[in-house]
């Protein structure tokens, strides 16, 4: 059994990295390029891959290097955008909910992410226990909670 549950999961870890492939900047489309330059102008450290039929991208901004990462479509149109930002970016109705209900444990991994015209946060929070992945929306409501 033991052997059965180790192939299963190397086949998925390897159908997961066949899906997703790396390419060379020069081999997105220019509609994509074109858009992301415009957006971002300063991005270092940028990666592309293809993922299924979206385009992604990872990159740094700014002096400490806040890492990004974007799906755009064929089209040029972005899909999503993750961003990371630090626990003092986060609305305040977000924070009221984390001090309300999580007092004492450490926030960590925090992402903005804009998807499907909507903004939402994902963070960690770790006390000396247990760990949380929460998603909240702008207004500080919990819309997932996982224990990590």
């Amino acid at each position: 059994m033991k052997n059965l549950i180790l192939t299963i999961s190397v086949l998925c870890l390897s159908f997961n990295h066949i899906s997703a492939q790396d390419i060379h900047q020069n081999e997105v489309p220019s509609v994509i390029l074109n858009q992301f330059q415009k957006n971002f102008p300063k991005a270092s450290d940028i990666d592309w891959e293809i993922k299924g039929n979206l385009y992604e991208v990872e990159f740094e901004t700014g002096f400490l290097g806040d890492d990004h990462k974007i799906l755009y479509s064929r089209d040029g149109k972005m899909v999503r955008h993750d961003e990371e930002i630090s626990k003092n970016k986060l609305p305040k109705t977000v924070l009221a909910t984390i001090n309300k209900y999580y007092a004492g444990y450490k926030v960590d991994d925090v992402k903005r992410i804009f998807k499907n015209g909507k903004t939402i946060y994902k963070a960690e929070l770790k006390n000396h226990s247990i760990e949380w992945k929460i998603v909240f929306d702008s207004q500080g409501r919990i819309l997932q909670k996982k224990e990590d």
